[in-house]
C-alpha cells in the first residue's frame, strides 16, 4: 500500500488541515473511495495509530481518506467551523483532484467511529447523491436529538445550537426528508457496554418503525479501540459489496 500524509489549506475552515491517504498498490484506477472519520479528541492519524486499517484494505481496490475533523462534528456550526463544508467541498475535492479516485457516487462511501459516526450519517443523509454507503461504528447519533444542557460538553452549544432537535443537525429528523428510493445503504452497529447502545438502538428503532432498510448490529465490546478494529472489517465488506465490489 501507499501510504501519503497531505497537508492543505482548507477554504472552508480557513485555515491549514490535513488528510491521509491510503491507495492501492496495484491497478491504475479511477480507485472506489471509503471516506473514514475519526471521533472527537482525535485527529486524522488515529485510525492508522490505533487499527489496522492499512492491513485489513491490501488486498482490496479500494482508497481509504482519513481527513481531520477537529471537534466539529462533521457539520456546519450554527457559530463555529463549517466542518461539512470542509468534508464536501475541500477534502473530497482534494482527494479527487490529486489522487486517482472515482467520483460516481457508486464508488463513494463514508464510515466513521464516535463523532464520526455521526458525520457519516448526517452527511450522507445530506448529500444521498453523493455516497452509495454509509456506516457508523459506536455513532453519537442521538446527539443533536436533544436540548443542549449546560452538562453537555461547551462546544455543543457552539456548534448545535440550543435546541437542536427537529433541526437539520438532528438525525432522527433528517431522514425523514429524504426519499427511500436516493438514500445510501446504510449500516449501524455499536457494543452492547457501549454508553451509546441506548442511542443507537433508538435510532434503530426510529429506522424500523418508517421502514427504512439498513443493516444493525449490536456486538460485545464497549466504546473502545479494540472494538473498532475489529468490526472496521465488517464495515468494509459491507462498503465493497455495496459499490458492486
Amino acid at each position: 500500500m501507499a501510504l501519503c500524509q497531505v497537508r492543505f489549506f482548507s477554504q472552508s475552515l480557513g485555515k491549514a488541515s490535513e488528510m491521509v491517504v491510503v491507495l492501492p498498490d496495484n491497478g491504475e484506477g479511477p480507485f472506489p473511495v471509503l471516506y473514514l472519520l475519526h471521533g472527537l479528541s482525535d485527529d486524522a492519524s488515529i485510525w492508522l495509530r490505533r487499527s489496522r486499517i492499512e492491513w485489513y484494505v491490501r488486498d482490496l481496490p479500494l482508497m481509504v481518506v482519513m481527513p481531520d475533523g477537529g471537534r466539529g462534528w462533521y457539520t456546519n456550526g450554527v457559530n463555529g467551523e463549517a466542518y461539512e463544508d470542509h468534508i464536501m467541498k475541500d477534502v473530497i475535492g482534494q482527494a479527487e483532484r490529486v489522487f486517482p479516485a472515482a467520483r460516481e457516487r457508486q464508488h463513494r462511501a463514508i464510515a466513521g467511529l464516535s463523532m464520526g459516526g455521526y458525520g457519516a450519517m448526517s452527511l450522507a443523509l445530506r448529500y444521498p447523491d453523493r455516497f452509495v454507503a454509509a456506516a457508523s461504528l459506536s455513532g453519537a447519533v442521538g446527539v443533536g436529538h436533544r436540548v443542549v444542557s449546560d452538562e453537555t460538553l461547551p462546544d455543543f452549544r457552539r456548534i448545535f445550537g440550543d435546541n437542536p432537535e427537529g433541526s437539520d443537525k438532528d438525525l432522527f429528523a433528517l431522514i425523514r426528508k429524504v426519499e427511500q428510493a436516493q438514500l445510501p445503504k446504510l449500516w449501524l452497529d455499536c457494543g452492547v457496554e457501549d454508553f451509546l447502545i441506548e442511542d443507537n438502538r433508538a435510532f434503530h428503532a426510529h429506522l424500523q418503525g418508517l421502514g427504512i432498510p439498513h443493516v444493525y448490529h449490536e456486538f460485545p465490546g464497549a466504546h473502545t479501540w479494540d472494538y473498532w478494529d475489529e468490526h472496521i472489517q465488517q464495515v468494509l465488506q459491507f462498503v465493497m459489496e455495496s459499490m458492486g465490489q
